[in-house]
């Protein structure tokens, strides 16, 4: 032992800074429940959104829903919407500002009256110039009908200016309206090529995190905005088109252990019409929402109530199908036992994150461990 408590000491010294760095910029997974979906609903047509699971359920029966599953139909029954998103940007459109303030407060009142799904918000507009002051203009009013918790959706962000600028416009709000510091947080929704790679060849998505400063919640990929400014002919625009994967790829990395969640687009074929045409959209929506899970993006859009049987299909299916193996696994890892798979701590993490996300969403009911358990390991 040839190092002296000094040498010790001034490596540690060393270190701090950077340590410190670790704990602010990268705390690690959020805690909670993740939704496994966001419903967009434009404002003027929220009256409709407690309607969802039974629509839902009619287009079942209709359509002779090929997959059966009695937890997917109490699911639609019991909480078919997730995480409700009142949207005032693409979905609404542009109105007179009379117009749109009177949408503002009465979707506040909506929600504010009840009933209301585990996990909502809003999204304005963007913080372009074009639709600035409009989208300051909703979320002031908004909040002067509505104070619970909620989450507002920031679309088409192209630089850290316009995050720096959300953050302002937070605490303004919050000193405005007596709200704890910190009260208000965002998701920043990636729908430019500008927000994944700068001019200068850094990843613009990284910088729109630090800019947040512990603000943003999530990254949501927006599949056909970002498709048609990367140049994408619009019949090839897609959740699995190459441009989409490298933008997710880029948005996973930049996100990992930040605590700022993804979420996956919409596929923008809805399963409406006849029967051949309802199933087929059915198939491609199910694959695709198992094809994101696969890849780890555990949140997606949906944009049509009769998207909610594949939705829930294909996530209660993804957890059963690997229930058994992260059990055995995780319990192997546990009692230090040799499972032929050489196992190491963020594999524990990540097999009891798999099992929490499995109860949260219904998909399970036993995931072979306490559900404290569970959550101590991650």
């Amino acid at each position: 032992m040839r190092l002296s408590g000094q040498d010790y000491d001034e490596i540690d010294a060393g270190l701090a800074g950077h340590d410190a760095f670790l704990r602010a910029r990268y705390p690690g997974e959020r805690a909670g429940r993740q939704p496994v979906h966001t419903v967009y609903v434009p404002a003027d047509r929220l009256d409709d959104f407690p309607d969802w699971g039974a629509i839902a359920l009619r287009a079942m029966d209709e359509h002779d829903f090929p997959w059966p599953d009695p937890a997917v139909r109490a699911k639609l029954a019991r909480e078919p919407i997730e995480d409700l998103r009142v949207d005032f940007e693409d979905g609404y459109g542009v109105r007179d500002d009379g117009q749109e303030d009177a949408a503002v407060r009465r979707a506040a009142a909506i929600l504010a009256a009840g009933p209301r799904p585990p996990f909502l918000g809003i999204r304005i507009k963007s913080l372009e110039a074009a639709t600035r002051r409009r989208s300051l203009r909703t979320l002031d009013l908004f909040l002067d009908t509505y104070q619970d918790l909620f989450t507002v959706t920031l679309p088409k962000v192209s630089g850290p200016d316009q995050v720096t600028a959300m953050v302002t416009l937070c605490e303004k709000l919050e000193k405005a309206y007596g709200l704890s510091a910190g009260a208000l947080t965002f998701e920043i929704q990636v729908e430019l090529p500008s927000a994944v790679l700068a001019a200068d060849g850094t990843a613009t998505v990284a910088r729109l995190i630090t800019a947040a400063g512990g603000r943003c919640t999530g990254l949501h990929y927006g599949t056909y905005d970002y498709s048609a400014a990367a140049g994408v002919a619009a019949a090839y625009q897609s959740m699995e088109h190459p441009v989409a994967d490298y933008a997710k790829a880029v948005m996973q990395a930049a996100a990992a252990q930040t605590g700022v969640r993804l979420s996956d687009g919409s596929t923008n074929i809805l399963p409406v019409g006849g029967t051949a045409q309802v199933r087929e959209a059915w198939e491609l929506h199910r694959r695709l929402v198992r094809r994101s899970l696969e890849r780890g993006y555990y949140q997606g859009w949906d944009l049509h109530p009769a998207q909610l049987p594949t939705r829930y299909s294909a996530t209660y299916e993804f957890f059963r199908d690997g229930r058994d193996t992260a059990v055995t696994r995780l319990r192997r890892y546990l009692n230090r036992q040799d499972s032929g798979i050489a196992d190491e701590p963020a594999t524990a993490r990540a097999l009891a994150g798999y099992l929490l996300r499995g109860l949260d969403c219904g998909a399970l009911d036993d995931a072979g461990f306490p559900r404290a358990e569970l959550t101590a390991l991650t």
